[in-house]
């Protein structure tokens, strides 16, 4: 069982469950305590200097700050050492994620093109989530060449920094020069750290809460600051951290986000809800918009030589993974709740997240088990 839970099938099943629960406790008469639960503010600090949010926003600004900081981490490592340190190799997920993430944008766009409410939320199918489709593709990992395994983490993580650049240019509030510029000090002194080799982690640690304060207050949203931290954390260092900090994401911070923000009540939803702009872009944009993306840039790409297909794959098994890409679920409901300013089109951007979502999954997998089968 222990194993299981380590494995990124146990990591993916955690998702999925943390995710129905928040459904059924949204749809249940436990749905007042769930929702009010969720509203209460917690006070960290002094009297004279603290912190006041809700839980839902402890959860997504200082939580997910934490999920980041990893990411940050990964997007490092790759670069230094990985699959994104040799530029050939690199070439085929890079042009993967820009057409994965141009092309449901653009489906999204022209659904909610004469809605100007909505149309805001064009990034919210753009985004991959790592955990939940590296663990969807364990469930077939037979039927698939560890090279496609491979491209979908590269993939993946490329995606997250597009989403990480969107996050920073589009949800960004009014910015408090006094607090951008504290940001700015704290990024600094970071830089002077990995400049004279400091290799001890808890100089970092102790600036990026401080630079995580300052993000905060600055208007640019906070878990930003976790992904800054990350990539300025010293190359020795980082095996370490990533190794502490893993658990705690994938079986801590990452279904207790699920259960925060998966939660959509169904009440007065039916086959009108599914058809609306939002709903619609999200599911059509993660479901068709995703694979159509993917598959095409790297048809694209492999075509003209720019880049190749990962040993012993076929274009076939490579759309199978294509498909998969377009479970969004963690970073698609994390960019929907920041692309709308009101609870207006929350359960629209729940549902459809989880649509196209659990589409891609279902899809995706019978998919390569079918071509697995057949070879």
């Amino acid at each position: 069982m222990l194993k299981f839970l380590k494995s990124d099938i146990g990591a993916g099943t955690l998702l999925v469950v943390a995710a129905i629960i928040a459904m059924a406790l949204a749809n249940s008469p436990l749905a007042e305590f769930y929702t009010g639960t969720l509203d209460t503010r917690i006070r960290i600090g002094l009297d004279g200097f603290g912190l006041e949010k809700t839980v839902h926003l402890w959860i997504n600004d200082a939580l997910m700050a934490v999920f980041f900081l990893l990411v940050g981490l990964e997007i490092k490592r790759e670069l230094l050492e990985g699959e994104l340190s040799d530029r050939r190799r690199a070439a085929l997920p890079v042009i993967g994620a820009i057409g994965g993430m141009a092309v449901p944008a653009a489906i999204y766009a022209a659904i909610n093109f004469n809605s100007p409410s909505t149309l805001t939320g064009w990034p919210i199918p753009s985004a991959t989530d790592i955990a939940f489709a590296i663990g969807v593709l364990s469930l077939v990992r037979r039927h698939i060449v560890p090279g496609l395994r491979v491209f979908l983490l590269g993939l993946a993580i490329i995606d997250d920094l597009g989403a990480i650049i969107l996050i920073a240019i589009l949800f960004t509030a009014d910015i408090s020069s006094q607090a951008l510029s504290l940001a700015g000090l704290c990024i600094a002194v970071l830089a002077l750290f990995n400049r004279f080799r400091v290799e001890r982690l808890w100089p970092y640690l102790a600036i990026g809460v401080v630079l995580w304060l300052a993000v905060l207050k600055s208007g640019v949203h906070a878990t930003l600051a976790g992904v800054v931290i990350g990539i300025m954390i010293p190359r020795k260092a980082m095996p370490k951290l990533e190794r502490t900090l893993h658990p705690w994401v994938t079986f801590g911070i990452m279904p207790i986000f699920a259960l925060a923000n998966a939660g959509a009540s169904l009440e007065g939803v039916g086959l009108h809800t599914f058809i609306e702009p939002v709903a619609l872009g999200i599911i059509l944009g993660l479901f068709v918009g995703k694979q159509l993306g993917v598959f095409t840039a790297c048809w694209l790409a492999v075509r003209s030589g720019i880049a190749q297909l990962p040993a012993g794959s076929t274009w076939a098994t490579l759309h199978g993974v294509a498909i998969v890409t377009g479970i969004g679920f963690t970073m698609s409901l994390f960019v929907g709740s920041l692309a709308f300013g009101s609870n207006e089109y929350d359960t629209a951007v729940r549902l459809g997240v989880l649509t196209g979502s659990t589409l891609s999954a279902i899809v995706g997998c019978t998919w390569l088990v079918m071509l697995g089968r057949k070879r």
